[in-house]
């Protein structure tokens, strides 16, 4: 009975695993004003939230007073590689509009004023 319980746990962890979203995983950020980070994305609540986990500048790792903190906040899912929620930028210390697209490896995530018609965008790199 263990092992039917056992296994059965083991299948659903697998499953699970399989199942993730495109966007769930670890990835590197553009560099900005020098430095760049490592963040990781994961579902929090009915969306998906992105902390930056790891920071690096021209002298390798560093302890920036950013590390631990939401860059991507509630992005939902709106089919074909595509979300919407918000996006923060530490540089300025301001929150804009969202929208990420993901292409195999790659996310270009863009953070937009003027209802969507200004938009600054950079191209992040799943490394896990």
């Amino acid at each position: 009975m263990k092992k039917t319980i056992l296994a059965a746990f083991m299948f659903a962890a697998c499953a699970g695993a399989a199942a993730a979203d495109p966007i769930e995983g670890v990835w590197q950020t553009q560099p900005d004003e020098g430095a760049y980070a490592h963040v990781t994305v994961a579902p929090c609540g009915g969306a998906f939230c992105g902390t930056i986990t790891r920071t690096f500048n021209a002298s390798g790792e560093y302890a920036s007073p950013n590390k631990g903190k939401q860059i991507v906040r509630s992005m939902t899912a709106q089919g074909g590689g595509k979300y919407t929620g918000n996006v923060w930028r530490p540089a300025n210390n301001k929150v804009y509009a969202g929208k990420a697209e993901i292409s195999g490896k790659q996310m270009k995530l863009s953070g937009c004023v003027a209802g969507g018609l200004i938009c600054k965008a950079q191209t992040w790199v799943k490394i896990r």
